[in-house]
C-alpha cells in the first residue's frame, strides 16, 4: 500500500494565515504501534487489552489499534450523564468493531448512580468555584477504577488514550483519572496526526467530524470551549514553545494561542512530570 498522505489545515488562526499539511505513512505507523502494543502485552504475560471508549477520535484509533493485534479487546462504556452524542458515537464505533475484529468484546458500566452516590458523602459546595471542576476529575476517577477492575479481572493491560498534545503539552488529562494508564499507544502523535490515523483505520465518519470533548461534563462542551484554543492552534503552539520562542515575537491571535499554551504547560507540569521523591541524605539512614 503506498503512503497514506492527509492534507488537512492545520494552526487555524483567525486569519488562516498559517497553513501546514500532514504527510505520514499511516500503515507504517499503525503497524508499528500494533506490533509494539503485542510485544508489551507478551512481556507482561497478560491476555489482552481493556479500553474505555468515549466516543471520541482518540478512544477510536486506540481501540481499533489494540483490536488490529489480534489479542482479546475488551471495549468500555461508562456513561455518568453523558450527553446522547457522545452515547450513539461511542456505540456506533463498539459496533463497527466487533462486525470487523471477532477479539472484540464491550461491556457497558453505568456510572452514574455511583456518581450520585459519590456526590452525595460530601457537603454541597455549589459556590466554590473549583466545585465542577473537582466533580469532572471525579467522573475520569471512577472511570479507571472502573477499568482496572476489568482489567484484574480478564488479566488485561489498560490502555491510555491520550495524544501527544494533551499528555506533555497542555496536560489537558485528570490526574489519577484518565492519565492513569498501563501503556500509551498514541502518546508521541499529534492531535492531527491521530485524525490521520483514524482515517486510514475507518473510524466511523461521525467520530472524524465530531468536535474534541473529554466528556466529563453534563453538556457537550468541547475541549476548545474549556481551553480557548483549537488543537490546531495548541499544536502550532506547542512546535514554537519547544523551538525556544517568547511571547515578545508575536501579537494578536498567536500571541493569545501561545500565552494558553504556556498556561496550561506550566499550571499542569504536576501531571506530566514524574512525582517529586524527598531524597534523605545518606548520612541520615
Amino acid at each position: 500500500m503506498s503512503k497514506f498522505i492527509l492534507q488537512i489545515r492545520i494552526f487555524g488562526c483567525k486569519d488562516n494565515s498559517l497553513k501546514s499539511e500532514v504527510f505520514m505513512n499511516a500503515q507504517k505507523i499503525a503497524e508499528h504501534i500494533e506490533n509494539w502494543l503485542t510485544d508489551y502485552a507478551k512481556k507482561s504475560a497478560v491476555r489482552g487489552f481493556v479500553i474505555g471508549i468515549s466516543g471520541g477520535i482518540d478512544s477510536a484509533v486506540t481501540s481499533t489499534l489494540c483490536a488490529s493485534t489480534g489479542l482479546p479487546t475488551l471495549c468500555v462504556e461508562m456513561p455518568i450523564h453523558q450527553p446522547e452524542s457522545h452515547v450513539s458515537r461511542a456505540r456506533e464505533h463498539i459496533d463497527q468493531l466487533k462486525k470487523r475484529f471477532p477479539n472484540v468484546t464491550d461491556y457497558k458500566a453505568e456510572l452514574t448512580v455511583v456518581f450520585e452516590t459519590f456526590k452525595k458523602a460530601f457537603p454541597k459546595t455549589e459556590t466554590n468555584p473549583m466545585y465542577e471542576h473537582t466533580l469532572a476529575n471525579t467522573r475520569a476517577r471512577l472511570r479507571m477504577v472502573t477499568l482496572y477492575q476489568l482489567a484484574g479481572l480478564h488479566n488485561s493491560l489498560v490502555v491510555g488514550t491520550g495524544n501527544k498534545v494533551e499528555d506533555f503539552g497542555v496536560g489537558f488529562y485528570t490526574k489519577y483519572g484518565d492519565g492513569g494508564v498501563d501503556v500509551s499507544p498514541i502518546a508521541d502523535l499529534l492531535k492531527s496526526e491521530v485524525y490521520a490515523l483514524g482515517a486510514f483505520l475507518n473510524v466511523p465518519e461521525s467520530i472524524l467530524k465530531a468536535k474534541p470533548s473529554d466528556g466529563l461534563f453534563a453538556d457537550d462542551r468541547s475541549d476548545e470551549d474549556q481551553i480557548g484554543a483549537s488543537y490546531d492552534e495548541l499544536e502550532w503552539a506547542m512546535a514554537q514553545d519547544e523551538k525556544g520562542r517568547n511571547e515578545d515575537e508575536f501579537s494578536g491571535r498567536e500571541l493569545e494561542v501561545f500565552k494558553i499554551y504556556r498556561r496550561y504547560n506550566r499550571a499542569n507540569r504536576h501531571k506530566m512530570n514524574p512525582i517529586p521523591v524527598c531524597e534523605i541524605p545518606t548520612e541520615y539512614k
